[in-house]
């Protein structure tokens, strides 16, 4: 009997029950938020991984302080420096395996209406079970045979996934700056404070994307050379100021009203992250100087002994992806915004105005998390435990394939973030 008694403790930690294991003063959730939330947290831990083994001061320290570290490292052939365990390789490797965990998710769950099917069961539960499949997925790829075939072949593969990726993410984005917009113009009809808080956050927005524009040019180009910079700069900021008049435009305004600045200023300051992105991770160009000496040119100078600017290229990414993640795939993931991609907005006419848009996309996504634990009344079970409520009882609340291809993509995204694109 106490061995059967175990058994079924264990079980339910792998399965659907497990947050009723949680405390009591913890906040009442929705079975569909923990379970995206779950599989965002383990997204979160194999970047954070992928983020450790491309630090050099990891490598560094684990070259001084592991005894027979040379001798370990030719002992499982990964080169005498275990560069196939450490750097670009390993994080290509360690993202392999977290993208085939969700691609395998995304082929199991598509075409899936009802929660009560064994294969919603299956991707709302065995955490402990996803967890070790996980880890044994990033750790096999390491084992795969002729490397060097495998990393060449699969950059390209990651490439064109981060691609698609960003394609998606900003579509996602400018379905938040509508409802955003929306809801403060809806806001609007009542005070007139939200007209204000619209265009002052509009500004900022703007004022953002200046700035950044302007210091790219400052510091990514010259007089002489840098021409590749200069045309990537200027074309990005000519096509940035393009969306923003074909946002205000008449032909615009008569198909979607809400359409305004705010979209655009959003879209902006984005395209302005991937535009550094790309400027940091281009190879630094050299010419001869007056005294025939090599020196670099088109990266700025105070991150010459910085390794350029890759650390603050890879801590400003990892920040601004993990915010959009968890706003993609926690609060956009749904079937509204599964819509959205094709061009349909189904938000309704009666929004009222809420504080859930004034601060920036990091409080948006807490904010919404919580709008997520109080919609319409639901079937509440307590076992002691922390509340859960089972809100998908008719029918599946979000795309779950859907939710697991955008994992798939983001894996890849973070792929090529990480290893600054080749």
């Amino acid at each position: 009997t106490c061995v059967f008694c175990l058994t079924f403790q264990l079980a339910c930690c792998c399965g659907t029950a497990a947050c009723f294991l949680c405390c009591k003063c913890c906040p009442k959730i929705k079975q569909s938020t923990s379970t995206r939330f779950m599989y965002a947290l383990y997204f979160i831990l194999v970047t954070i991984i992928c983020c450790i083994m491309m630090s050099t001061t990891v490598a560094n320290e684990m070259k001084t302080h592991i005894p027979f570290y040379k001798e370990m490292c030719k002992g499982i052939q990964a080169g005498e420096m275990c560069e196939k365990l450490v750097g670009y390789s390993a994080v290509y490797k360690v993202c392999f395996g977290m993208a085939c965990f969700f691609f395998l998710f995304f082929l199991f769950t598509i075409k899936i209406n009802s929660s009560k099917s064994c294969r919603a069961y299956i991707h709302n539960g065995f955490w402990l079970i996803k967890l070790i499949l996980l880890a044994a997925m990033c750790s096999g790829a390491f084992f795969i045979p002729d490397q060097d075939t495998f990393l060449n072949a699969w950059r390209y593969v990651g490439a064109t996934g981060g691609f698609l990726f960003i394609a998606i993410q900003l579509i996602l984005l400018v379905e938040f700056a509508h409802k955003w917009n929306k809801n403060w113009t809806a806001g609007a009809n009542h005070k007139q404070m939200w007209n204000g808080l619209l265009a002052l956050v509009t500004l900022i927005l703007y004022s953002v994307a200046v700035a950044a524009l302007v210091l790219m040019a400052l510091f990514y180009t010259r007089s002489e050379g840098c021409m590749y910079n200069k045309v990537l700069i200027g074309v990005n900021g000519g096509l940035c100021l393009f969306v923003s008049l074909v946002a205000i435009s008449p032909c615009v305004q008569n198909r979607q009203p809400h359409s305004g600045l705010l979209q655009s200023g959003v879209i902006s300051c984005y395209v302005m992250y991937l535009t550094f992105s790309a400027l940091s991770s281009k190879p630094p160009e050299t010419i001869l100087d007056e005294n025939n000496q090599n020196i670099t040119i088109c990266v700025p100078e105070f991150s010459q002994g910085l390794h350029r600017d890759e650390n603050l290229v890879t801590g400003l990414g990892t920040t601004i992806l993990f915010g959009c993640i968890l706003y993609s795939c926690l609060t956009s993931t749904t079937r509204a915004s599964s819509e959205a991609l094709k061009g349909i907005y189904a938000t309704p006419e009666t929004e009222v105005s809420s504080c859930c848009f004034l601060f920036s996309l990091s409080l948006q996504i807490f904010a919404c998390f919580l709008s997520l634990l109080a919609d319409a009344e639901e079937r509440i079970e307590k076992r002691g435990g922390q509340t859960v409520i089972y809100d998908e009882k008719k029918g599946t609340v979000y795309s779950y394939a859907f939710f697991h291809f955008v994992f798939f993509l983001a894996s890849l995204y973070v792929m090529m973030t990480v290893t600054h694109w080749f």
